[in-house]
């Protein structure tokens, strides 16, 4: 049985993971991220359809299957400001925090960015669209 302190460990391994391979293969550097916006650069674009592509076998291989459902009411604005918010910052809420760490300080802003960008969405969705809680995000 797992325990919170194995969990957490775990999550933390993984994390520094992700970080130390987004790092090195450029996916925090914003020039490389505008890059790949601007189809300058398909290297990356394709390292994320290369990473879809293993998924799909990896669920394929577990059987794993999905229902076809509606789509949440909140999948396309929120798809719409996600994407518009990345290529704006270069970066999702994740590259910010390894593009800090990496000594680049205007990251902060972006990451200051996301953080007011949640408490508004959470401000809406209680006083005018009342989606489910986890429609806004951490």
């Amino acid at each position: 049985m797992r325990t919170r302190g194995s969990i957490l460990i775990a999550n933390i391994i993984a994390g520094l993971a992700l970080g130390f391979t987004v790092t090195n293969i450029g996916f925090g550097d914003y020039t490389e991220l505008n890059r790949m916006f601007t189809f300058q650069d398909l290297r990356m674009l394709l390292s994320f359809a290369g990473a879809v592509a293993i998924i799909v076998v990896v669920f394929a291989l577990l059987r794993v299957r999905r229902t076809p459902g509606r789509i949440h009411a909140g999948v396309i604005p929120g798809a719409i400001l996600f994407g518009t918010g990345w290529a704006i910052s270069g970066g999702c809420p994740a590259i910010p925090i390894i593009q800090v760490a990496s000594g680049y300080l205007p990251a902060l802003i972006t990451i200051v960015g996301v953080v007011v960008g949640i408490r508004l969405c959470r401000w809406a969705n209680g006083r005018y669209f009342h989606l489910d809680r986890g429609s806004c995000g951490l």
